[in-house]
Order: structure tokens, then sequence, then C-alpha cells
């Protein structure tokens, strides 16, 4: 997603993201997940990242709302 008005904000395996997902979904955020291992299984190719991670993705104009969701859920997950 070079040159675009989204940016990276995590890398993690499903569960974590859908929880992720989920709690920017409550903020009105809408967040775009990427797995290339599943797009690479659906095109009949192998290769991806690390077998069941996703990335996510947010406009530029959600990100600093998106990294205070995703600071918090990472520190619970840490504690």
């Amino acid at each position: 997603m070079s040159n675009s008005n989204y940016t990276k904000i995590y890398t993690g395996d499903f569960i974590i993201v859908q929880r992720i997902v989920s709690d920017l979904e409550k903020e009105n955020i809408i967040p775009v997940v990427k797995d290339q291992t599943e797009s690479a299984r659906l095109a009949g190719f192998g290769g991806g990242i690390v077998p069941g991670f996703q990335q996510i993705y947010v406009h530029d104009d959600e990100l600093e709302k998106a990294v205070l969701i995703i600071e918090s859920i990472t520190s619970q997950l840490q504690n």
C-alpha cells in the first residue's frame, strides 16, 4: 500500500487482529486488514509473512486515534 493514504499500524496473529478491528470499529475507524498468506493461498501460490499473521492499516486521518487504541490493547495483553 505504498503511495496511499493508509498506514500500517499493527502486524499480528488473527485473534489479536480481530480484537483490534472490533475496538477500532467501535470508534468509527474502518481498518483495512491485509492477509498475504490467505491472499496467496486463494491465488494458488504459497508465501506470505508468517502463516496466520495479518496487517492492519488505517487511513492517515484516523492514525492518531487508532494508535492510541492499539497501544491500549497491546499494553493490556502484556500484563
